[in-house]
């Protein structure tokens, strides 16, 4: 089989720019995206001031203390990410979305129009750039290898895809997510540690004993290895009727609406796909506007897709372009992109490339995207009786402290907290929040303790907000423990405009021996109590 030519456009460290745009930061801001209190992704900016990829939060903000800090937000990157994409395809028919952050074509047809494949990836990097977006670009004989040489800005000449991969690094065999399945980080620490350091060495194995000692995903990291494609022998014809459309009445203008709407649509999709026996690996989302435009998108996956990693493209989807006829309803010039005559009335999802469902790998206990099915349709059923209320989804929040960081909303609701996450709120607990909240008692309160200095002497909140004396004991539950390590205190002082309501209170970390670390918070009338726990 001859294989097309790709062309891939990747834009670095799209969640931390997308977050940048949220926030009205520069795109010369130091901004970083944490998820589990590392880091994500930076910006430049961050870079340059010394934050690396899976630092810890705190040993960021030592490097740069004017850090502007955001948490992961797939939605979020996914909306802003709809202009560049519709900017890519006004150039360039055919466009494919991989993930947020990275597209994909064929380059034939933008290799005739522009006269070579360079030209092509050159006016491709000036229409992006345009809108104050890095980009690079990649051209390879595969999809996979493309995205590799797109990290580089290279453009591999036609059959030397081997050579290319041979002396890259084992490590970006799963650098990827758009191209690797989630287990590929684990084989690639484990050919380091068998010696095996480059994609050569790796493409030097007979493919027969990296199927019998690494497995299904280790062939397919060898082929990449090699400069080969793994996709395409394994496609399926697909049967036309399971494209699945809906009507929506009245239209869809909220996110909202859109999100139950993908959920149900993405719902019967599947359902129909495994009475085929078929699992989708490539997606066209299409919509039709109330003015009868006609919008579509095609999104790639490394993985066949489950029930909610379709809910989860269709929701991206819809709440990109239903963002982008609010921006466009809103400019005074007007606009031509057809945002602007209303909301979305019909919806259609159409497979373009399946495998065998029998090739679906199964999660570490066996669970394939089913089990979170069934519960979304159980949480259904009892809100159905006992209405929204009776099942709440937390959602991360602005606040000062662990309490005020957790909002609960309706499940199926859009995810919207109540306080904005990216405000400054001055004294605030630092991150890591607790593990969990102290246990209050019937009245509201929580277990008082006592700290005690070196001398005995209970130490208390000053009236500048500083400790009277430096911790050395604490008296919990009638026991008294030797404390190891302690920070803060955390003033805080609210509602200091109304005397009559002002609050004036501290929390303060604490490790003491035999025992969790806690966090403590003080009030005036009342003294020490624990408020988290960190296990």
């Amino acid at each position: 089989m001859v294989e097309q030519r790709v062309l891939v456009i990747w834009c670095p460290d799209w969640p931390a720019i997308a977050a940048a745009r949220q926030a009205r930061q520069p795109s010369t801001a130091p901004v970083v995206v944490f998820t589990a209190n590392r880091v994500r992704a930076c910006t430049p900016a961050a870079r340059a001031e010394g934050v690396r990829l899976g630092q810890r939060r705190r040993d960021a903000q030592s490097h740069c203390p004017a850090l502007v800090v955001t948490a992961e937000d797939p939605d979020r990157d996914a909306r802003l990410f709809e202009p560049v994409v519709q900017a890519v395809e006004a150039v360039v028919p055919g466009v494919e979305v991989l993930r947020p952050g990275l597209l994909a074509c064929a380059v034939r047809g933008p290799r005739r129009y522009f006269g070579s494949e360079e030209s092509a990836a050159e006016k491709i990097v000036d229409v992006v750039e345009a809108l104050d977006v890095e980009c690079r670009v990649g051209v390879a004989d595969s999809l996979a290898v493309a995205v590799l040489a797109a990290r580089r800005s290279r453009i591999v000449p036609d059959g030397e895809s081997a050579a290319f991969c041979a002396p890259l690094p084992i490590t970006e065999l799963s650098a990827e997510p758009a191209i690797s399945g989630p287990e590929r980080a684990a084989l690639t620490d484990l050919l380091i540690r068998l010696g095996l350091t480059s994609c050569g060495s790796f493409a030097a194995l007979p493919e027969g004993k990296v199927a019998t000692r690494f497995g299904a995903d280790a062939v397919i990291a060898h082929h990449l290895a090699r400069g080969r494609s793994h996709r395409g022998v394994s496609r399926r014809a697909i049967p036309a009727d399971l494209t699945v459309e809906q009507s929506c009445d009245p239209p869809l203008e909220r996110v909202d609406t859109a999100a139950f709407a993908a959920r149900a649509l993405a719902e019967r999709f599947h359902e129909g796909l495994a009475g085929a026996g078929l699992a989708c690996t490539r997606l066209t989302i299409r919509a039709t506007l109330s003015g009868g435009q006609q919008m579509h998108r095609t999104w790639r996956c490394a993985q066949p897709l489950t029930p909610a990693a379709t809910a989860d493209r269709v929701r991206w989807q819809l709440d990109g372009w239903l963002t982008g006829r609010r921006a466009a309803s809103g400019d005074q010039d007007g606009g031509d992109d057809g945002f602007s005559t209303g909301g979305i009335v019909g919806l259609v999802l159409e497979p373009v490339e399946a495998i065998d469902a029998g090739r679906v790998q199964f999660g570490l206990w066996g669970s394939d995207g089913k089990d979170d099915q069934r519960a979304g349709w159980a949480f259904a059923r009892v809100q159905g009786l006992l209405g929204p209320e009776s099942v709440l989804t937390p959602v991360r929040s602005g606040g000062r402290g662990p309490v005020d960081r957790i909002a609960w909303v309706p499940w199926g609701d859009e995810r919207v907290p109540p306080r904005p996450v990216d405000r400054p709120w001055p004294g605030a607990l630092p991150a890591p929040s607790p593990t969990r909240l102290a246990r209050s008692g019937p009245d509201g309160s929580t277990e008082a303790v006592v700290l005690l200095d070196d001398r005995n002497r209970p130490v208390e909140l000053g009236e500048r907000g500083l400790l009277t004396a430096t911790p050395r004991w604490i008296e919990r539950s009638g026991h008294r423990h030797q404390v190891q390590a302690w920070a803060g205190p955390w003033l805080l002082d609210e509602r200091w405009w109304a005397p009559d309501r002002r609050a004036r209170r501290a929390r303060l970390q604490l490790l003491y021996a035999s025992g969790p670390a806690l966090v403590l918070v003080a009030d005036a009338p009342t003294g020490w109590s624990i408020e988290g726990i960190y296990d």
